[in-house]
């Protein structure tokens, strides 16, 4: 009889005990069982790590999530929901079925439970598919196209850096009330292209102004000696390259050969930082442009970019500075939720304000997931202070102006 109360209290404490472990002895935040995937949280970096885009974002984006990493690890120490978290990287050579593929190895075989950047936006697009398909988490940072948070937004898919709207209402707005009422457009023939020249001939029309030609170029290219010269025709006063990373650089530099130069005005859509290192500032110089973000703005993004620069002796883009809120964000809101699963991170994420290095005035906004934030009109120097010191901040553009309302289109579902 006695024997049989032993065994009976051994039986009600094994149930205590597995009851506690179940519950994670009071969750991950009180250092108690795990409740991550695979017992770790797996970043996926997916970007354009050997052509146009490369310098813009590319390998150095990896630098910027460690960054991230190594300050959720220091803020939460023995209390970090996610202990061991690992960056998988992979290059999708700026093809959408690239792109695809590499998204689906990295949610299925590498066990990725995010993937950032993916610049490029038919690539953009694809890896959002599969974030929908596969019900797991991605921010998008390089792409610009408006239907990430349009026709083809999902519940899975954050836009976390800019849109081509923005960009617009930024540069086409400020150029066309200044007195660039004509304007022909150079786009590149593909989705961040076409998205391009269709938000730039709105806000042009807007603001009183027309739009003569939109021609379309190959993508990537590095002769646009021809499309220069059939967007001189009709005589407009500016001509909008709506290019980026090594296509803009070909672009201005075949420009500034030509004729056209001094005669009629070049707008850039989309500036990097790194574009503008990479031709010299002299042949950007009083370039206006609209930008998300800017090392040397304050004191604040000054000292990320040191820190950024000491790791890989350049200064960051505004893609980089973007990877690393996205994905400080991200380990946050994972520590919020005491797991990595998908839908509960969203949860966490949806409606969230933000203002860290790289946003201002920042909320993700529930009705479409686009990441609203303050933008900024720049205008290059005509000579840089000090290397890297390329931009004047004209002005700060606040996020509701920026963005605009919520895309009609998304229907997150």
């Amino acid at each position: 009889m006695r024997s049989r109360k032993i065994h009976a209290s051994l039986a009600v404490a094994a149930t205590a005990s597995l009851a506690l472990a179940a519950c994670g002895q009071g969750g991950p935040q009180s250092g108690g069982s795990s409740k991550l995937t695979d017992d770790k949280v797996v970043i996926g970096l997916l970007n354009d790590q050997s052509g146009v885009y490369k310098d813009l974002s590319g390998p150095n984006s990896k630098v910027a999530i460690q960054l991230a990493i190594d300050d959720y690890k220091a803020k939460y120490g023995d209390k970090a929901v996610a202990k061991d978290i690992e960056i998988v990287t992979a290059d999708h050579q700026n093809k959408a079925d690239v792109a695809n593929s590499k998204a689906q190895e990295m949610y299925d075989r590498q066990k990725a439970d995010i993937i950032l950047d993916v610049p490029n936006s038919a690539a953009g697009l694809a890896v959002a598919t599969q974030a929908k398909n596969k019900k797991k988490l991605y921010i998008n940072i390089g792409a610009g196209t408006t239907a990430l948070t349009g026709a083809q937004c999902n519940k899975y898919t954050f836009h976390w850096a800019y849109n081509t709207a923005a960009l617009a209402r930024g540069t086409a707005g400020t150029i066309t009330k200044a007195g660039g009422t004509s304007w022909n457009i150079v786009y590149p023939d593909y989705a961040f292209g076409q998205d391009m020249n269709k938000s730039f001939t709105k806000e042009i029309q807007a603001a009183g102004g027309s739009v003569g030609q939109s021609i379309a170029s190959p993508f990537p290219s590095d002769n646009f000696a021809t499309f220069i010269t059939k967007a001189g025709e009709g005589n407009p006063k500016v001509i909008g390259s709506m290019h980026a990373g090594g296509d803009l650089i070909n672009f201005v530099k075949q420009f500034n050969q030509s004729p056209l130069k001094g005669k009629v005005q070049l707008a850039v859509g989309l500036m990097f930082i790194t574009d503008i290192h990479s031709l010299g500032v002299d042949q950007f110089a009083g370039t206006q442009f609209t930008d998300a973000w800017y090392w040397n703005f304050d004191d604040q993004n000054k000292k990320w970019a040191d820190r950024f620069k000491e790791k890989t002796n350049t200064r960051p883009s505004f893609a980089h500075a973007a990877n690393y809120s996205a994905a400080m964000n991200y380990l946050e809101a994972v520590q919020e939720a005491g797991t990595d699963d998908a839908d509960a991170v969203v949860a966490k994420l949806e409606g969230k304000k933000i203002n860290d290095v790289f946003l201002r005035n920042g909320e993700v906004r529930k009705a479409d997931h686009a990441v609203i934030h303050d933008m900024y009109l720049a205008k290059v120097k005509s000579s840089a202070p000090e290397e890297w010191d390329y931009e004047d901040i004209v002005k700060t553009i606040p996020a509701a102006e920026a963005y605009g309302p919520a895309n009609p289109d998304c229907k997150m579902g």
